[in-house]
């Protein structure tokens, strides 16, 4: 299977969610500009869950067309250690196309498009769907406790100052979410997921957390 090379220019597509990507075949750069100093907790928790197929470049200078020059290095760089991949620019800048077009000329396998879903040819339907499942209420589907970490670490996140201080509330918060159909044992899973992760930490009968901003 030919590896997926997707090259995200952040500047100009403010991507959120890297669910369609987290296939074994996908490598994923995301591109931050010098003025990029924040980016949404659900990328940062996407790019986390990808682990080493994710990783963020940044300008540490702004100039004309900077962070373009930067991805055509990249692209240039990456076709050149696997000229079987696949590569795709994700940016509404047209002025990629020139440069697609000379580099499809050397039977390299490359596009732009001006989403995620839009290379997919996934359906905004689809994708509207997927992100009402990532809701704060239950859901029906029962989920693995790896897949309900990304799920509860958005929640903490919208919870702001009001997140659980105690193992025993945060759990009782982990069942509200996850609903009846998960067992104490479940809940336990989640809990010990989060904790080994990193993003819940425990001091004798108090917690903290370590999220995405």
């Amino acid at each position: 299977m030919k590896t997926n090379y997707v090259l995200i220019d952040y500047e100009n597509v403010q991507v959120k969610s890297l669910a369609l990507l987290k296939g074994d075949n996908f490598r994923v750069y995301v591109f931050l500009g010098p003025k990029n100093t924040k980016i949404s907790a659900d990328l940062a928790m996407a790019m986390q869950e990808l682990g080493s197929k994710a990783e963020y470049i940044k300008l540490d200078a702004s100039g004309h067309n900077a962070l373009d020059f930067h991805i055509t290095y990249y692209l240039g760089k990456l076709s050149a250690m696997d000229a079987n991949g696949k590569f795709c620019i994700i940016s509404k800048d047209t002025g990629f196309d020139s440069l697609i077009k000379h580099i499809k000329k050397g039977n390299i396998d490359c596009s732009r498009s001006v989403s995620i879903e839009a290379m997919l040819g996934v359906k905004a339907a689809v994708v509207k769907k997927e992100v009402v499942a990532q809701a704060v209420k239950p859901i029906a589907v029962k989920l693995k406790a790896d897949e309900w970490i990304e799920k509860v670490v958005l929640n903490l996140v919208k919870l702001g100052t009001s997140k659980p201080r105690t193992p025993k509330s945060l759990t009782g918060k982990i069942k509200n979410w996850c609903g009846k159909a998960y067992s104490d044992k479940e809940i336990e899973a989640i809990y010990n997921r989060l904790v080994k992760k990193g993003y819940v930490v425990i001091d004798g009968t108090k917690v903290s957390y370590k999220l995405p901003e």
